[in-house]
């Protein structure tokens, strides 16, 4: 699973990421809004964790919900009011934390949120994606799609009115993509298109020439 720890101050958002990282999550880090807006368009999250202090912070919350995935929002505040915490939950937040913060609460309330977060399965008809399980069913069947392809497919599939550059697919699925090469994006979609489908006999994901990659399965009557 995928944090955004949206804090406006450094140091506590680097204490967050330290405490939270011991559970295995995939984190990122913004300490201002135009960060916060970077990340959430070009990757997927399952929880942001959001400083109030963090300018437009509630247009911010506006953009999350929006989004074709099930997200939940923790507002962190240094003003512990109960008009705060009812302007932070009425704002569209699921969650409300006072600072400063213990860690092994905020680590429960995580665990706690993420749980009960709901199904993040996505659904294009016939063909189901469950990003957690790591799993694809069609007709009945279950496709072997594991690892960087597997990612590669949710993504695209989240965003299906787009087309994906290699350069956004290697920001946002690899930790350092700086340090691979965008023909790992190429092997990928291939892998995508033997072992999902070619076994299948339907076609998902379309390349635009010279601009990136488009999930094109046009089943799609119940969409995400």
């Amino acid at each position: 699973m995928r944090i955004l720890i949206a804090e406006s101050d450094v140091a506590t958002s680097n204490k967050i990421k330290t405490s939270i990282a011991e559970d295995g999550y995939k984190i990122d880090i913004a300490n201002n809004i135009e960060d916060c807006k970077y990340y959430v368009d070009v990757r997927n999250y399952d929880l942001v964790l959001l400083d109030n202090n963090i300018d437009n912070h509630k247009n911010f919350i506006a953009t999350v919900k929006h989004k074709r995935m099930k997200t939940c929002i923790v507002i962190t505040s240094e003003v512990g009011t109960k008009e705060a915490e009812i302007d932070a939950l009425k704002s569209g937040a699921e969650d409300f934390l006072k600072k400063p913060l213990d860690m092994d609460i905020l680590k429960a309330r995580v665990t706690a949120r993420l749980r009960h977060g709901g199904s993040n399965i996505i659904e294009f008809g016939e063909l189901l994606i469950d990003p957690d399980e790591e799993k694809i069913q069609y007709q009945g069947k279950f496709v072997e799609l594991k690892g960087k392809p597997f990612e590669v497919f949710t993504h695209l599939a989240r965003h299906r009115d787009r087309i994906v550059s290699k350069e956004q697919l290697l920001d946002a699925i690899w930790e350092e993509p700086e340090l691979v090469t965008p023909n790992v994006i190429e092997v990928a979609i291939n892998q995508i298109r033997q072992k999902l489908d070619k076994y299948l006999g339907i076609s998902t994901i379309e390349t635009v020439r010279r601009r990136g990659y488009r999930f094109c399965y046009e089943n799609d009557e119940e969409g995400i």
